[in-house]
């Protein structure tokens, strides 16, 4: 997206990208479609808030057409960017809930994004 055009800047975190990439075509369609337009300053139907220590980061959630369920967090929290944290197949087909490993990760990448941006400012 061209700078000034009112679109934020996405930046990629650790394998999120390819983490991306590796998922069925209509899925990152649909992710891709959602990442649009929070760059654009909207909040996808898709996307949900996360709490806790991970407060600020949402997560959009997709399914193929085989009803697997796909992940995607993101947060644009931090500065004037959108930082895309990780992107993933939900392996339990039990609940709702986001796995606590899948959590930790991102809250891993979240730390990373939060110290990526006070490097940038400072």
């Amino acid at each position: 997206m061209a700078e000034g055009s009112g679109y934020k800047p996405i930046i990629w975190v650790a394998s999120a990208k390819r983490e991306l990439k590796e998922m069925p075509e209509d899925v990152q369609d649909e992710v891709g479609y959602a990442l649009e337009q929070v760059q654009r300053g909207e909040t996808p139907d898709s996307a949900e808030p996360l709490h806790g220590s991970l407060s600020g980061v949402f997560e959009i959630k997709a399914d193929d057409e085989d009803g697997a369920t796909y992940r995607a967090m993101y947060t644009t929290k931090i500065g004037d960017v959108v930082y895309a944290l990780d992107a993933f197949k939900k392996k339990s087909k039990r609940g709702v809930a986001t796995p606590k490993t899948d959590l930790n990760r991102v809250e891993q990448r979240l730390k990373w994004a939060k110290e990526h941006h006070a490097e940038k400012k400072g």
